[in-house]
C-alpha cells in the first residue's frame, strides 16, 4: 500500500488529535523544515509511538530464518502432488540455492565441494540463470581433480549449458519478419530528441502559464501513434502486494507469490529463478548484476530497515530511495536552496524570488527543474522541483507523513546508517564516505535535512506517483487464449512524464516496459495544442462526479471537454448509459433519480425500487465469480451451464447495453476457448466487443485488446480469413498504443506469419 499500515495511521491520527491547539496550529502551518523539527520533538516525547511502531515491523518480517527452508520444501511437495508445479518450482528454488549457499560459506569439506557446485549448477540451468550456471561450472573447472564419473557429469552439464545459452541468444535476438508478412515488425521508429526537455520529442515544447503551471504543448502536427517521451523513472519501488503483511499468530513464511516473488525488485524484470539478498529475506533479483548495482545504489541502507519499509509504505520507500538516488550532496544543495525561496515569500526585497510568467515567457530557463542552461532534465533537480502542494494537504496527512520520515530517519541513526545515507553520492560526485560521530536521540543536522527533503517526496508523490503497470494474465485458462489485465507492479517518479497534465478524455496513451514509459500520441494532436494524460478517472469508467472526487486528491478542478459536457443540466455520461436497468415488462430503459425507477415508456407505467434492482445485480455478480470458480477448477461443463443462466436472468433487469452484459460474453468466450469449441468463443467474443466498441471507441486499447483474443480464438479455430483481417484491425490500434516492438504486436506478427505460409487451397477454402 502507498501509505503506512491503517494500524499506524489510526496511532498518529490519535496523537493528532490529542496535541495541544497551539501545537495542531504550527504543524499545520510549518513549512518542511519547520515540520521535520516539530515531528523529531514530538516522537522524542511518545516514546510508546515508537515501540507500537516496532511490533507493527513484527508482522512484516524480512529477516533470514534457516527454519523456513524446510518448511518451504514440505509446501513445495504438497504443490507438487497437486500437480501445481510452477507454484511447488518456486517453492523449491527458495530453498535448494540457499541451501548450497549456506553450504559454501560455513567450511563444507573440499573434498564433497564439486559435488554440491555440481547440483548448484544443475539448480541453476533448470531455473534459467545460464550465467550463473557457466560461472559455477568455471569455479567446477578450478577446482581440484575430479574422478571420472564427476568429468562425466560436469562435460554433460557444460554441453547443456551451452547449448541453452544459444537458444537464448536466438530467443534474445530474433530474425526479423518477412516483408510478405506485412508488417511493421523490425523497422526502427522515427525518433528525434528535444534539445531542451530529455526523454522528449522534438515536436513538443515546455510551456508555463499561472493556470496550467508547466506542461507540454505540441510545436508540430503530431500523427497518431507517434511516440512523444520515453523516459527511464528516476526512482522505482516495487509494489510489495497485499498478502505480505501477516497477522498475530500467522506463521512468518507465505506460499502465496505477490510482485516481491514474481519480479526483479530493481530492474523489474519478470523472473521465476531469483537471486535473493544475502541480508534479507524479501528482495530478490533477476541476476547477480542486478542485486549487486541494488546493494551499491541504495539496498545496503534499506537492507536493515526491510521491515519497517513496508510498515511505512510505498510512498515512504520511495522518498528514501530517491534521496539515496540522488546523493546527499545533491539533496542537500536544493534543500538549502529551497529554504531561500521560503524566506523571500516572507521577504519580497530577498534576493530569491519565485517563477513569474515573465520568467517563463522569456524561454525555459526561467521554469522550475530546469538547468543553468534552460534544459529541463530527467534529474534530481527537476524531480526536486515538483510541487508538493505543502500549504493544501490535510494537517493530519501532512502530521502522518512527517512522523513516518522522522521514525524512519530515527531508525537509521539508531541502526547506525547514517555514514551510509551520507556517503550515497549521486554519479557525479565522488567525495569520500563521511563518518557520523551523533549518538545521541536528536537526529543530527545532517539527517534533518534528509528528513526534510524524504518529507517533501511523500508529498509531491500524492500528485506525481505514477503506477508502473503490467499486463498480467488473468484467470485460469489452458494457454490457447491468454486474457491479460493491467496490474499495478511499481510506484516510480518520472519527472519529465509529470509535466502533463490530466484531462478525463486524454490524447496519449502511456506504455511500460520495466522502468521506462513511453507516451504515445492516442489520436493527431495538432500544433499548439496541450499534450495531455490521464491521471486514473476517465470518461469511459467514471461519471463525472465520481471523477472529480478522485481528482481532488491532485488539487485542482478538472474542465477537461468531458467534465464540461456532463456537468451541463440534462447531458447524460456514457457510464450511466452502460450502466442502466431496462424494464422487465418491455425492456425499455428504467429512469428516474430517486429510490424508485420508472419505465421510460409512458404507456408501460412500470416501476421498481432501486435498492431491490442493485441487489439483484450484486446477486448477478456472485453467481458470476462462481461460474468463474468452476473453471479454474477444470469444471468448464457447469461454468457454461451458469454463465448462460446469469445471462438469462440478466435480460430480465438489465439494458442490453449495460457493461456487465458485455463481460458475460467475454466469459462465456474464454470457456468456450478452454473446451476448444472456437466458433461458440468466437461469436460471444463479437458480441462483446460490440459493447465495448460502443463505449470506449473502435480505436481505443480496450478493443484493440479485445481483438487480439478474438485473434487468437479464430487462429486456433482455423479461421483463417476472418483471422488474418482480425490480426490486421488488432495491429492498427495497438501499434498507435503500444508501438510496433510490444509483445502483443509481434505474437500478431507471428500468428499472420503462419497464417500466411499455408497452402494456397486450404487459403482458398477458409
Amino acid at each position: 500500500m502507498a501509505l503506512p499500515v491503517a494500524e499506524w495511521q489510526g496511532r498518529t491520527a490519535r496523537l493528532w488529535a490529542a496535541l495541544e491547539p497551539a501545537l495542531r496550529e504550527r504543524l499545520a502551518a510549518a513549512s518542511l523544515q519547520d515540520a521535520v523539527r516539530l515531528g523529531c520533538d514530538v516522537l522524542r516525547s511518545k516514546e510508546e509511538e515508537e515501540a507500537a511502531l516496532e511490533q507493527l515491523c513484527h508482522r512484516a518480517p524480512t529477516g533470514k530464518k534457516p527454519e523456513a527452508a524446510s518448511w518451504y520444501r514440505e509446501q513445495g511437495n504438497r504443490e507438487f502432488k497437486r500437480g501445481r508445479y510452477q507454484a511447488a518450482l518456486r517453492l523449491y528454488s527458495r530453498v535448494c540455492l540457499e541451501d548450497i549457499a549456506r553450504a559454501e560459506s560455513h567450511g563444507y569439506p573440499d573434498r564433497l565441494l564439486p559435488k554440491v557446485l555440481l547440483r548448484k549448477a544443475e539448480c541453476l540451468l533448470c531455473l534459467g540463470r545460464l550465467q550463473d550456471a557457466q560461472d559455477v561450472l568455471r569455479v567446477l573447472e578450478s577446482k581440484i581433480s575430479l574422478d571420472g564419473a564427476m568429468t562425466t557429469h560436469l562435460t554433460r552439464l557444460k554441453k547443456l549449458s551451452q547449448l541453452k545459452v544459444k537458444l537464448g541468444e536466438k530467443e534474445r535476438c530474433p530474425e526479423p519478419a518477412q516483408g510478405e508478412h506485412g508488417g511493421t515488425q523490425g523497422e526502427p521508429e522515427i525518433w528525434e530528441e528535444n534539445s531542451s526537455i530529455s526523454g522528449a520529442s522534438s515536436s513538443l515544447s515546455l510551456s508555463f502559464d499561472a493556470e496550467r503551471g508547466r506542461h507540454l504543448v505540441a510545436s508540430q502536427d503530431i500523427m497518431a501513434g507517434q511516440s512523444l517521451v520515453k523516459e527511464e523513472a528516476f526512482v522505482s519501488v516495487l509494489c510489495p502486494g497485499e498478502s505480505l503483511a501477516l497477522q498475530d499468530g500467522d506463521t512468518a513464511w507465505d506460499t502465496r507469490a505477490t510482485n516481491a516473488d514474481l519480479y526483479c525488485h530493481r530492474c523489474l524484470r519478470q523472473l521465476l529463478a531469483s537471486v535473493p539478498c544475502q541480508g534479507c529475506s524479501y528482495a530478490q533479483y533477476c541476476s547477480q548484476d542486478c542485486a549487486d548495482r541494488a546493494w551499491q545504489q541504495y539496498h545496503r541502507t534499506e537492507c536493515p530497515l526491510g521491515a519497517l519499509l513496508l510498515t511505512l509504505g510505498v510512498f515512504c520507500h520511495v522518498a528514501l530511495r530517491t534521496v539515496l538516488l540522488a546523493g546527499y550532496a545533491e539533496v542537500s544543495r536544493l534543500v538549502e536552496g529551497s529554504h531561500c525561496e521560503d524566506k523571500n515569500l516572507q521577504n519580497p526585497e530577498g534576493s530569491c524570488r519565485p517563477l513569474s510568467e515573465a520568467d517563463a515567457g522569456a524561454g525555459s530557463r526561467g521554469v522550475p527543474g530546469c538547468d543553468s542552461s534552460g534544459r529541463y532534465q530527467s534529474s534530481y533537480q527537476a524531480l526536486f522541483h515538483l510541487l508538493p502542494h505543502t500549504e493544501l494537504h490535510s494537517p493530519e496527512h501532512k502530521f502522518l507523513c512527517t512522523l513516518s520520515v522522522a521514525a524512519l530517519c530515527k531508525q537509521l541513526q539508531a541502526a547506525g546508517l547514517e555514514a551510509a545515507v551520507l556517503s550515497q553520492e549521486s554519479p557525479q560526485q565522488c567525495s569520500k564516505p563521511k563518518t557520523c560521530e551523533k549518538t545521541s536521540e536528536e537526529l543530527s543536522p545532517e539527517l534533518k535535512t534528509v528528513a526534510e527533503a524524504m518529507l517533501r517526496h511523500m508529498l509531491q508523490l500524492q500528485c506525481n506517483a505514477q503506477a508502473i503497470t503490467v499486463m498480467q494474465e488473468m484467470g485460469p485458462g489452458d494457454g490457447a487464449v491468454v486474457d491479460k489485465k493491467p496490474v499495478r507492479l511499481a510506484t516510480a517518479f518520472f519527472p519529465v512524464l509529470s509535466l502533463l497534465n490530466h484531462s478525463c478524455c486524454p490524447n496519449t496513451s502511456v506504455s511500460f516496459s520495466r522502468t521506462s514509459v513511453t507516451v504515445r500520441a492516442a489520436q493527431p494532436i495538432s500544433s499548439g495544442q496541450e499534450v495531455l494524460h490521464c491521471y486514473g478517472p476517465h470518461w469511459c469508467r467514471m461519471r463525472v462526479a465520481e471523477r472529480q472526487q478522485l481528482l481532488r486528491q491532485y488539487f485542482f478542478e478538472c474542465r477537461c471537454p468531458a467534465c464540461l459536457q456532463e456537468l451541463q443540466s440534462g447531458v447524460k455520461s456514457v457510464v450511466s448509459i452502460r450502466n442502466s436497468f431496462c424494464c422487465p415488462k418491455c425492456r425499455a430503459q428504467m429512469q428516474g433519480e430517486e429510490d424508485t425507477l420508472c419505465c421510460s415508456i409512458e404507456a408501460c407505467a412500470t416501476s421498481a425500487s432501486r435498492d431491490h434492482l442493485s441487489g439483484r445485480l450484486q446477486d448477478l455478480q456472485q453467481e458470476i465469480k462462481k461460474a468463474l470458480e468452476l473453471l479454474g477448477v477444470g469444471k468448464a461443463d457447469q461454468a457454461i451451464k451458469k454463465l448462460l443462466k446469469c445471462q438469462m436472468d440478466a435480460e430480465t433487469f438489465l439494458s442490453p447495453e449495460h457493461l456487465l452484459m458485455g463481460e458475460m460474453e467475454d466469459h462465456l468466450a474464454q470457456v468456450y476457448a478452454t473446451v476448444g469449441k472456437w466458433q461458440e468463443a468466437a461469436r460471444h467474443l463479437r458480441k462483446s466487443i460490440e459493447i465495448v466498441e460502443m463505449y470506449h471507441g473502435p480505436s481505443s486499447v480496450e478493443t484493440g485488446h479485445e481483438l487480439f483474443k478474438l485473434a487468437q480464438i479464430l487462429f486456433n479455430g482455423f479461421a483463417v480469413s476472418e483471422a488474418l483481417s482480425t490480426i490486421q484491425r488488432a495491429e492498427g490500434i495497438l501499434s498507435v498504443h503500444f508501438g510496433p516492438q510490444s509483445a502483443q504486436m509481434q505474437e500478431l506478427q507471428e500468428m499472420k506469419a503462419c497464417l500466411s505460409e499455408l497452402p494456397r487451397d486450404i487459403l482458398q477454402r477458409t
